[in-house]
C-alpha cells in the first residue's frame, strides 16, 4: 500500500516565502562596524534577498554555481542566505578569520565564481586575490564609502535587479557549503542540501533541542562564516523570531550592550566568547540589565560546569551542545530529562556538563575495538554518528572516505561515553587522548577540573612522551589577570577529584593558549612546543 501524501519539496524558499507572508513586520537589527545600528523588518529582508538572487540570476550563472561571502553577521549577509539558494545557487561562507592563502585554497577548490565582501574586509580580499579567481566581486559598503572601480556596489545592484525567477528547486539539491576549520590537514567541504537545511532547522526549534519560538530575539553571536551560525539564521527565519546580528564587535561590553538594548532571550556561541562576558559582569555585575534566563548556547568546544555555575548565578542559562561541520552542525542538546528533576544540584550540573541527548534523527554510538561500547557512561569509544543532515562525504574529496564506515557511520574523532539515559560525554579527540601505563586519561575532563580553579582562566593538558610510561600528561596553564598559585597548589586541588594518575607530572604557565579560528585550543601546536620536554 502507497501513501497519498503530496509530493512537497523541503526547500528553504518554502521558509523565505512563509518568513515574508507571516512575519513581514518582525525585526533584525544589525551592528555596523561604526557601532550603528542598521534596523529594518522582515519585509525589507525578503524584497532585498530576492532581488540579490534575481541580480545573481541576470549575471548568467548556471543552478548549482557556488556564491562565496566574506562577510560579518548582518542584514547583508542574511540576505545572502536566502537570495543565494532560493535563486538556485550555492551559498558558500568563506570563514575570513583563516590565513589568506587557507581562503585561496578554499575558493579554488569549492569553484566560487563570485564573491561577495563588506567593504571592511576588503584589505583581507586584497592579501589573496592573485590566488583567487572570482569573475566578479560585489561589495556591501556597510561604511558608507563610495565602493571602488572593478568592483560591483551591492546596493546598486539590488536597486536594479530584475525581479527573482524562482527555480522549481530539487530538496535533495546543494544550497549551501562550509570547509571544516580542522586542525589538521587541508580543510574539507560539505555540502549542504535545502532537505538537511530545512530539516535540521525543524529539529532545532523542537522544544528539547534549542526551543527557538517566534517570541524569541536571537543573536547569534558564532559568525556566520562557520557552520552557517549552527544553522541558527535559518532556524530563526523560519520561526519568523527578531534576528539581532552583533557585525564585527564581538567584544563582552559591546555584546552585554546588545543584549541589554534588544532585550535577548537566546544567544550562542564559544567558550572564548562566554569567558569574556563572564569576566565582564563579574567586574561590573549592575552594569547590566539582561533577560532573566536568557539562554545561552555553547558550543564548538566543551563548557566547564565552573561556568554554567556561574551563569546560573547571573540568572543566565547556559545550554551546552556538540555537533561539527560535517553535521550542519546540531548533533546533541544538554537539557536534564523530567525523570532526572528530582536529582541534587550537584549530580543535576554533572548531566548540564554533558554534551547531552542526541537531536531526533541523529543516530549515535561509541565504538571500541572489540565493537559498540556499552551505554555504561564509563566506556570510552569513538564517537560515529548517522542521520539527514549527516555528511555523506566530502566535496570532491574521494580519498576521504575513511572518515565513514562500511555500514555507512560518519566517524567522528571525538571519543565519548554515553550513558544508561542516553547522555553523550566527550572525553576528548582521539589525537589528544593521553596513554600512560596502559590506561587512557582523559585531557578534556583534567581541563576542566583545572579551570575550576580560582586562579586558573584556561588549561590545556597535553600527552607528553614519557621513558617509563609512554605518556605522562602536562598541564599548560593560564592565570587569571592578578592571580597567583604554583604546581604544588594546583596537584593539592586536583587530588581529591580525580585518581592518583591522572593527575599531571609538570604545569607550565603562559600567557595564551594558541587556538584556532573558531576558538578550539591548538594541541597540535602545543605537542610540537612540548615534544624535547625533560621530565624531572
Amino acid at each position: 500500500m502507497h501513501s497519498t501524501m503530496m509530493d512537497f519539496p523541503l526547500t528553504l524558499a518554502h521558509v523565505f516565502r512563509r518568513a515574508a507572508r507571516l512575519f513581514g513586520a518582525t525585526e533584525v537589527v544589525s551592528r555596523l562596524p561604526d557601532k550603528s545600528l542598521h534596523r529594518y523588518h522582515y519585509r525589507d529582508f525578503h524584497y532585498r534577498a530576492a532581488a540579490l538572487g534575481g541580480a545573481l540570476q541576470a549575471m548568467g550563472l548556471k543552478p548549482g554555481d557556488r556564491i562565496a561571502t566574506l562577510m560579518w553577521n548582518h542584514y547583508a549577509h542574511l540576505e545572502a542566505y536566502f537570495g543565494i539558494p532560493c535563486a538556485g545557487f550555492v551559498l558558500h561562507t568563506l570563514n575570513l578569520r583563516l590565513h589568506p592563502d587557507d581562503i585561496a585554497f578554499i575558493a579554488q577548490h569549492a569553484g566560487d565564481r563570485v564573491l561577495i565582501v563588506d567593504d571592511v574586509l576588503l584589505p583581507l580580499y586584497e592579501k589573496f586575490r592573485g590566488k583567487a579567481h572570482f569573475e566578479r566581486v560585489i561589495v556591501v559598503p556597510l561604511s558608507g564609502a563610495a565602493v571602488a572601480a572593478g568592483y560591483d556596489d551591492y546596493e546598486q545592484l539590488i536597486a536594479a535587479a530584475p525581479s527573482l525567477a524562482s527555480p522549481v528547486l530539487d530538496e535533495n539539491a546543494a544550497a549551501g557549503m562550509c570547509y571544516t576549520s580542522g586542525t589538521t590537514g587541508r580543510p574539507k567541504g560539505v555540502v549542504y542540501s535545502h532537505r538537511a537545511l530545512v530539516l535540521h532547522s525543524m529539529a532545532s526549534a523542537m522544544g528539547d533541542t534549542l526551543a527557538l519560538t517566534q517570541s524569541d530575539s536571537l543573536c547569534p553571536v558564532v559568525p556566520m562564516f562557520h557552520v552557517n551560525a549552527w544553522g541558527l539564521p535559518f532556524t530563526g527565519v523560519m520561526v519568523g523570531c527578531k534576528l539581532v546580528l552583533p557585525g564585527p564587535h564581538l567584544d563582552a561590553v559591546s555584546l552585554l550592550d546588545l543584549y541589554q538594548s534588544e532585550r535577548v532571550t537566546f544567544t550562542a556561541g564559544v567558550p572564548t566568547i562566554w569567558m569574556g562576558i563572564l569576566q565582564a559582569l563579574e567586574k561590573n555585575p549592575a552594569q547590566w540589565t539582561l533577560t532573566p534566563g536568557m539562554r545561552m548556547v555553547v558550543g564548538g568546544a566543551a563548557a566547564s560546569e565552573t561556568m554554567i555555575r556561574a551563569f546560573d548565578r547571573h540568572n543566565l542559562r547556559v545550554l551546552h551542545a556538540w555537533g561539527m561541520t560535517e553535521t550542519t552542525p546540531l548533533g546533541t542538546t544538554a537539557h536534564l530529562k523530567h525523570s532526572l528533576q528530582s536529582l541534587s544540584d550537584d549530580e543535576k550540573y554533572g548531566y548540564r556538563s554533558k554534551q547531552g541527548l542526541p537531536a531526533p534523527f541523529v543516530e549515535l554510538r561509541a565504538m571500541t575495538d572489540d565493537g559498540e561500547a556499552p551505554w555504561d557512561g564509563t566506556t570510552m569509544g569513538e564517537l560515529q554518528v548517522r542521520g539527514p543532515w549527516i555528511a555523506a562525504g566530502y566535496h570532491e574529496l574521494p580519498a576521504e572516505d575513511d572518515k565513514w564506515t562500511a555500514d555507512g557511520w560518519f566517524r567522528t574523532g571525538d571519543v565519548a561515553t554515553i550513558d544508561a539515559e542516553g547522555y553523550v560525554k566527550i572525553t576528548d579527540r582521539t589525537k589528544d587522548l593521553i596513554k600512560s601505563g596502559g590506561e587512557w586519561i582523559s585531557s578534556l575532563d583534567l581541563e576542566n577540573a583545572l579551570v575550576a580553579h580560582p586562579a586558573v582562566l584556561e588549561a590545556a593538558v597535553i600527552g607528553v612522551a614519557h621513558p617509563k610510561w609512554d605518556e605522562r600528561p602536562l598541564a599548560v596553564i593560564v592565570l587569571k589577570a592578578g592571580a597567583q598559585t604554583d604546581e604544588q597548589a594546583l596537584r593539592a586541588f586536583l587530588a581529591p577529584k580525580l585518581a592518583k594518575f591522572w593527575i599531571p607530572d609538570a604545569f607550565v604557565f603562559v600567557p595564551e593558549i594558541p587556538r584556532t579560528s573558531t576558538g578550539k585550543m591548538l594541541k597540535a601546536t602545543l605537542r610540537e612546543r612540548f615534544r624535547e620536554w625533560h621530565w624531572p
